[in-house]
């Protein structure tokens, strides 16, 4: 996950609408399951989807009140705390 992708992500949500990351994040898992994409395109595919569900996760945390910057540093928290486990 790269925190300037979730950002700006993030960013895009507030000026338009989640349901256009929901209904990417739909399609990107449909092409997963492509039988001849490459593990390298596969792990591409993996990382835009991380990086969207990320931002969700910040979004809801902003619509909870969470200031924007505190919500990204939370959630990134949250991950490097379960990569750590």
């Amino acid at each position: 996950m790269k925190l300037p992708v979730i950002k700006h992500l993030t960013q895009f949500i507030e000026e338009n609408d989640q349901d256009y990351i929901i209904e990417t994040i739909e399609v990107l898992e449909a092409m997963t399951e492509i039988p001849s994409l490459k593990d390298e395109e596969l792990d591409v595919i993996g990382e835009l989807i991380s990086n969207m569900y990320g931002a969700l996760e910040v979004q809801k945390l902003v619509a909870q009140g969470t200031d924007k910057k505190e919500a990204l540093n939370t959630f990134m928290k949250r991950v490097l705390g379960s990569i750590d486990k």
